[in-house]
């Protein structure tokens, strides 16, 4: 549904994004993620046409967005991190003005309605937008970014500013949407996108370092162990178990011994012949499960390199 190849762009001397790849598929939600600077904001700023690659190409539906701007505009939503609101408009004014440069004109009025309840705007629907706080101007940049039933959506922090009851909402309203429409956002929220995405791309210095599921990037790899078995016994009991790695001395606690096991294969089933191996030979478990490795982890790995690399 979303292809790009080589994407580029430079500014001036300053290379902000670097021969990024990616494919993006129908009902996908890819949470974009970077440090500031990173390319994040550039790059949804070219799959919305407002911003041409300086190499590369974006298609859209197969569309190439740089060849037919408007024609991809017309199926997507874009919430901008900055969005150009009109202070002295009502909230029902501005979406009726924003229908009408969709071209929406059959059941415009429902069509307002359903984004205006969808956002739960109603209490503030004919309020002036300048009396709004930051969490219903953002509401008000959600409503027009989906009021015109688009099937692809660029959300660009979407959750900035709004309460945790109102973030709740938001991240149901976006799994929602994504039964219909393929979704990007960018934010700087791991909980967020744990909530809401299937799948992350990471950006470091203007190139994707990272793409692939949630659940393949925070699967564990190692298992945390404590056992009465010196490490010569617990040595003994995993050579025998397809999948467990040499067991490797954390700390001694209590009598207890610590380890951390790598892992490979089915992590639940070997993890479970390790505990059955131990029990059998005589040892005592006092406490087994994989490692929990979360995006935050992840992401912080990626900046180390950068650092490193630095």
């Amino acid at each position: 549904m979303i292809q790009a190849d080589g994407l580029t762009r430079r500014y001036g001397t300053f290379l902000a994004v670097d021969s990024v790849n990616f494919k993006i598929g129908p009902g996908e939600i890819v949470g974009l993620l970077g440090h500031n600077g990173a390319g994040k904001t550039t790059i949804m700023k070219m799959l919305t046409g407002f911003l041409e690659p300086s190499a590369g190409t974006i298609t859209v539906d197969g569309v190439d967005v740089a060849e037919a701007p408007k024609q991809v505009q017309q199926s997507l939503g874009y919430l901008p991190e900055s969005l150009p609101l009109y202070p002295e408009m009502t909230v029902m004014d501005f979406l009726d003005f924003t229908a009408e440069l969709r071209g929406v004109r059959d059941g415009r009025a429902r069509a307002i309605r359903e984004a205006v309840a969808a956002t739960e705007l109603e209490e503030k629907a004919f309020d002036p937008i300048h009396t709004l706080s930051r969490g219903y101007r953002q509401r008000v940049g959600v409503a027009q970014a989906i009021l015109h039933k688009p099937r692809f959506l660029v959300l660009d922090e979407p959750t900035n500013g709004l309460d945790p009851g109102q973030t709740q909402h938001m991240r149901d309203l976006i799994v929602e949407l994504a039964k219909d429409a393929t979704v990007i956002l960018s934010t700087h929220i791991m909980q967020e996108v744990n909530a809401v995405c299937g799948r992350v791309m990471i950006l470091r210095q203007g190139r994707l370092v990272l793409d692939d599921s949630i659940a393949a990037l925070t699967r564990s790899e190692r298992l945390s162990l404590a056992t009465n078995g010196d490490r010569e016994q617990v040595t003994r009991v995993l050579s025998g178990i397809a999948g467990a790695g040499a067991a490797e001395p954390v700390a001694m606690r209590d009598g207890q011994h610590h380890y951390r096991v790598p892992l490979s294969g089915d992590i639940d089933a070997v993890t479970a012949a390790v505990a059955s191996a131990l029990v059998g030979a005589g040892l005592s478990v006092y406490a087994i499960a994989p490692e929990h490795r979360d995006l935050e982890t992840v992401f912080r790995e990626v900046s180390d390199a950068r650092e490193v690399a630095a």
